[in-house]
């Protein structure tokens, strides 16, 4: 484990969006109904596609920023903690008020690595933007944000717009931010389910966003190829095959490792594409929530999982 670096020369990149406590657990295969069964292996980390991404950014060496929405709760202590020991700063909108932190309930299928999740998310959260949130951005080198925590989403796209900085959208999902957030961004990342209203499938998704304005769109298949969209060009990149053995989070590192790429210059789509999906493999190579940071050729872990 690293934390965030000193170095003045390493990119800022500020994550907007949702932090879970994620309680995970390896299964030989999904419960029947009414059955109990046994994992072979639990873990306990923060989670969310915004959290996870700014995990990813901090490991490869990067000073990353998560601005969320926690509260006075005890598990909000556990997720602050866990992101600190990763080199995540932690901006809290909802200091000081008492809310529902989101806890989700994992289950990894051992034999395939594929992953269930109930939680609850922020999709309708009502948190505001925190004071400050100009500052942060004002020196940040890329902006991520996953639709979650709607207004403060909104908010970091606005700024990031107008003063020109990369804005990367998380797109899992459809939200109902998102009609917002495609105005102002400039990388959509999307996946494979992810759709445009009226759209039926991820090519007339990808060329919606394009006709909306952004710059550059990536559509993510698993591991299938990435395709990409920019500047009037298209293409597609493969993904490197590995033993798949977890696959949770493993679209939230692409993002992060994407954003980070991002603030590299000389780097074309094509290769931040290659880098990005190059981490997000080796996420699913390796099993739990955090080993596989200690692969990461920039990371020098200190704390192992839990």
């Amino acid at each position: 484990m690293r934390n965030a670096p000193d170095s003045e020369g390493a990119p800022v990149g500020v994550f907007v969006g949702l932090a879970t406590l994620d309680v995970i657990h390896r299964i030989g295969a999904a419960p029947a109904v009414n059955q109990k069964i046994t994992s072979t292996a639990q873990f306990v980390a923060a989670g969310g596609p915004a959290a996870n991404a700014a995990v990813t950014f901090a490991a490869l060496g990067g000073r990353a920023i998560l601005v969320t929405a926690l509260g006075e709760d005890p598990v909000a202590d556990v997720i602050r903690a866990d992101l600190a020991a990763y080199g995540v700063r932690v901006v809290d909108a909802a200091t000081g008020t008492s809310r529902a932190v989101p806890v989700s309930s994992v289950a990894v299928v051992e034999s395939t690595g594929d992953r269930s999740v109930v939680s609850l998310d922020a999709v309708t959260s009502d948190a505001s933007p925190p004071p400050g949130l100009g500052e942060l951005l004002a020196d940040a080198d890329v902006v991520l944000v996953d639709g979650h925590h709607p207004l403060i989403a909104r908010a970091a796209a606005e700024f990031a717009a107008a003063r020109g900085v990369t804005l990367v959208v998380d797109a899992g999902r459809w939200k109902p931010v998102m009609g917002e957030l495609v105005s102002y961004a400039t990388d959509m990342v999307c996946s494979d389910d992810f759709r445009m209203p009226g759209a039926d499938d991820p090519a007339s998704t990808a060329a919606a966003l394009v006709r909306s304005g952004v710059r550059t769109v990536v559509t993510t298949h698993g591991g299938e190829p990435v395709q990409w969209w920019s500047a009037g060009e298209r293409g597609s990149v493969p993904v490197e095959p590995v033993v798949v053995v977890d696959t949770l989070g493993a679209g939230d590192v692409f993002h992060g490792a994407y954003s980070y790429f991002s603030t590299q210059s000389g780097r074309g789509v094509a290769e931040r594409i290659d880098r990005s999906a190059r981490v997000a493999a080796l996420r699913c190579s390796v099993i739990g929530p955090r080993a596989w940071l200690s692969e990461l050729p920039t990371q020098q872990t200190r704390k192992r999982e839990r």
